[in-house]
């Protein structure tokens, strides 16, 4: 189902940026701009809202592109004096693709927890002017610890998506090399790209690798990180092993506890990960949710899927 509404006062654009997705370009020499997008806008006067995927049929290859950012803000239409430009790397299919599947009706559990997230990550990202007629610079981090399985990655993912931001995720254990300045130069890698695609979000997954708190710094390579992790400026499941420089303000100046999902938490998860499935009228997830106390969002999520995965193995479990 579509739905069509008239939009008023569409103004030229002045500037859209817009990024391939990677798989669709492999192989491809030359200039991309000059062989899709150029012919694609040229006295063509076509809409634009960030967000948007649209694909380009040039010679033998289509080519997907995304727009980034639009300016002005949002959507324009794209005229003969547009700056179209497509800096940047290219945007990776799975995550698109991952993104596209999560938002805010897939978490559950952590409702007083994302509400706090949204108020501090969307409203910079949706009114940044808010925080310039005050005087006041947004959040720049936060920080998310808790037991592993209560949904960190996947709020961060919500967030970017629901947002229009780009998402970039960082596996701690991944990025230390013990070759002398790599571990350095790939922090930089990233957060230039994050720039380049702004606004966006960098989710750096098991901080407390690559950050350990000083007093347990174990060697050179581990300091250097910190040091430029300090200069370039979100998850962990111990907080208190991180260095004590990266929790003062101006870094990662919030921190929210994902906790283990109370019962009435528990009960919202179980009915995110059951709703497209066809449960028995015997099946009382207020009974479930009663009896998993403990349990963590993954904990549930692998309870609904083992519960399937029997149903189809079971002769008679399906009807």
């Amino acid at each position: 189902m579509v739905s069509i509404h008239h939009c008023h006062g569409i103004n030229y654009g002045n500037k859209v940026h817009v990024l391939p997705i990677d798989d669709t370009i492999e192989g491809l020499t030359g200039s991309i701009f000059d062989a899709y997008l150029k012919p694609y806008f040229m006295d063509s006067f076509r809409p634009v809202r960030k967000g948007d995927l649209f694909v380009v049929r040039g010679g033998m290859r289509s080519v997907e592109f995304k727009v980034m950012e639009t300016d002005p803000a949002e959507y324009c239409i794209v005229a003969p004096e547009t700056e179209v430009y497509c800096e940047g790397e290219a945007l990776r299919r799975e995550d698109e693709e991952s993104l596209d599947e999560i938002g805010y009706d897939d978490i559950g559990g952590v409702r007083k927890q994302l509400g706090q997230i949204r108020e501090l990550v969307e409203l910079p990202l949706r009114h940044p002017q808010l925080f310039e007629n005050i005087g006041v610079k947004p959040f720049k981090g936060i920080l998310l610890y808790g037991p592993p399985g209560t949904g960190k990655t996947l709020i961060a993912k919500a967030i970017a998506n629901e947002t229009g931001a780009v998402f970039f995720c960082i596996n701690g254990p991944e990025i230390m090399s013990k070759m002398a300045r790599e571990s350095e130069s790939n922090l930089r890698k990233a957060f230039a790209a994050a720039e380049e695609n702004a606004p966006s979000i960098i989710f750096i997954d098991e901080i407390d690798s690559i950050a350990p708190k000083s007093a347990k710094t174990g060697g050179e390579v581990e300091r250097r990180i910190v040091s430029q992790l300090l200069t370039l400026m979100d998850a962990t499941n111990r907080a208190i092993s991180i260095d004590p420089a990266l929790r003062r303000f101006g870094r990662f100046e919030k921190e929210i506890d994902i906790g283990v999902p109370d019962e009435v938490g528990r009960l919202e998860v179980l009915h995110i990960r059951t709703r497209k499935m066809k449960l028995s009228e015997d099946v009382n997830l207020e009974r479930v949710a009663k009896e998993t106390d403990g349990h963590v969002v993954a904990d549930l999520a692998a309870l609904s899927t083992e519960a399937a995965l029997q149903c189809i193995t079971e002769k008679n479990g399906c009807d």
